[in-house]
């Protein structure tokens, strides 16, 4: 069983290699194509883990330098407080990685999030990068422990829950996901971003401390982990999660027969964007109000746009979110790269689904 000593001594033993960058050398187009000339099933999964871990980029080598090997593709973050990893293993190497993980002393027997909806290329690089934390929360507070955390719920008990008129449900996601998909009856605040739903929540719910019970879900259990821990820390009495989030609960709905309270898509951060858990179309198309719940991206490079289109939009606009960038995918490839040329198009820009090229929403 790995510790976290073993890490420093394994940056020390491959120092040589650390003079080197480890990074991707490949393209997505290129990887794309491997993929497919490979020919064999790839599973997506996701897991975290929150944990203090002393050197996050000697740890953050480490996953590289082992994952690499065995063609581990995905995004994954790693900080002081823990880690966050969305990937995809190819289907034979499985047992390896659950082998390896299990090898490393925190991360024995990890809860790993099995996706609903395989896709081959749902990543298609493998990054691996250190953050301040695996999920920005915008705290600064010392005494917040985030292992403080709230009590856990299966599918069956958080159904249960759910119909209990003192209890409150809470969404801790953003409005883009909670857009398409969401559970009966849940609050959904409209926030860009995890950190503004903390205290918007805890000043909207402040009266109900001692006398509602909290129960908070979210894509994999990260979030509402963390949140879960927060509103105990600002002091809520009665304070539940939803154990593996909407991925694990639509597993044990399915495996054990359950009523499925969630209606809609689960929106998921890979090439797949989103899940389907029931039937319900619930979003509308950005564009003409049809119902739709299909995420795409602006085809205009330079805009990149997150938004809901529909089939015929989709067609009749070329991808594009507005007649602008419709006229600028029109235009030779190096008068795009022209125009482009040194824009930042960053969420903190373009908020999904919020711009106001966006005729209908608006």
């Amino acid at each position: 069983m790995l510790k976290q000593s073993h890490f420093v001594n394994f940056a020390y033993q491959h120092r040589n290699v650390y003079r080197m960058r480890l990074y991707n050398k490949l393209s997505a187009e290129e990887r794309r194509i491997l993929i497919e000339q490979a020919g064999a099933e790839r599973l997506t999964l996701s897991f975290y883990q929150y944990h203090q871990i002393l050197n996050p980029q000697i740890f953050r080598d480490y996953l590289f330098l082992h994952w690499n090997k065995i063609e581990v593709l995905g995004r994954i973050y790693v900080a002081h407080e823990g880690i966050n990893a969305q990937l995809s293993v190819p289907a034979l190497r499985f047992e390896e990685f659950k082998d390896f993980l299990n090898g490393i002393s925190f991360l024995k027997d990890v809860r790993l999030n099995i996706a609903i909806e395989q896709d081959n290329e749902s990543f298609l690089k493998l990054t691996v990068k250190v953050r301040d934390k695996i999920v920005a929360d915008g705290l600064d507070d010392a005494t917040f422990d985030v292992t403080q955390k709230g009590i856990h719920l299966n599918a069956e008990k958080f159904n249960t829950l759910l119909a209990d008129p003192d209890c409150i449900c809470l969404d801790m996601r953003n409005h883009y996901e909670s857009e398409i998909g969401h559970f009966n009856g849940a609050i959904t605040p409209d926030v860009d971003t995890f950190r503004e739903s903390l205290q918007l929540i805890e000043q909207d719910l402040a009266q109900h401390k001692e006398d509602k019970k909290l129960l908070m879900y979210c894509t994999g259990g990260i979030r509402c982990e963390k949140a879960s821990a927060y509103f105990k820390h600002k002091g809520f009495k009665n304070v539940y999660q939803l154990e593996g989030g909407i991925i694990e609960y639509s597993r044990q709905v399915n495996q054990n027969g359950l009523e499925n309270q969630f209606i809609g898509k689960n929106f998921v951060f890979d090439e797949r964007r989103a899940e389907r858990i029931s039937e319900h179309v619930i979003a509308q198309c950005h564009q003409c109000g049809a119902p739709c719940d299909s995420h795409v991206n602006c085809a205009n490079q330079a805009c990149n746009l997150l938004f809901i289109q529909c089939n015929s939009c989709n067609e009749k606009r070329q991808s594009c979110c507005s007649s602008d960038c419709q006229e600028i995918v029109n235009l030779p490839m190096e008068e795009q790269r022209k125009r482009r040329k040194g824009k930042n198009n960053s969420n903190k820009i373009f908020k999904k689904g919020r711009s106001q090229v966006l005729k209908f929403k608006h």
